[in-house]
């Protein structure tokens, strides 16, 4: 093991259920998080996220890193056209970002807040 290498299989995550803070807006949706690595400072986190179906109103105030690994979501940024993601998609979303993130099939993600 390293000091400077966190390798999420040799992590044991405890899982928190629906500690998102985001607004819940349409449907009800559980979210299930894993979170393998926390900096000392607290500023970033990686892990994984899973989700069932429903709606949040969203406002990022930091940058994520994220990769699909299934399920399927429609983001949709405040005055800006729907994107369609899903399993096998990799993308990032910048801070200051607002709008909405509808889970159409349940979602699950590795993730990385800075």
């Amino acid at each position: 093991m390293s000091d400077f290498i966190t390798v999420m299989r040799e992590t044991c995550p405890t899982p928190v259920v629906d500690a998102t803070k985001w607004t819940r807006i349409g449907g009800d949706p559980h979210t299930v998080n894993l979170n393998a690595y926390l900096s000392a400072d607290g500023s970033k986190i990686m892990g994984t996220w899973i989700c069932t179906p429903g709606k949040f109103e969203v406002n990022y105030d930091k940058w994520e890193f994220c990769h699909f690994l299934e399920g399927y979501c429609i983001i949709t940024p405040e005055g800006e056209a729907p994107v369609h993601l899903k399993g096998g998609d990799v993308f990032v979303i910048e801070p200051g970002m607002k709008g909405t993130w509808e889970v159409v099939e349940t979602v699950r993600k590795y993730f990385v807040f800075a």
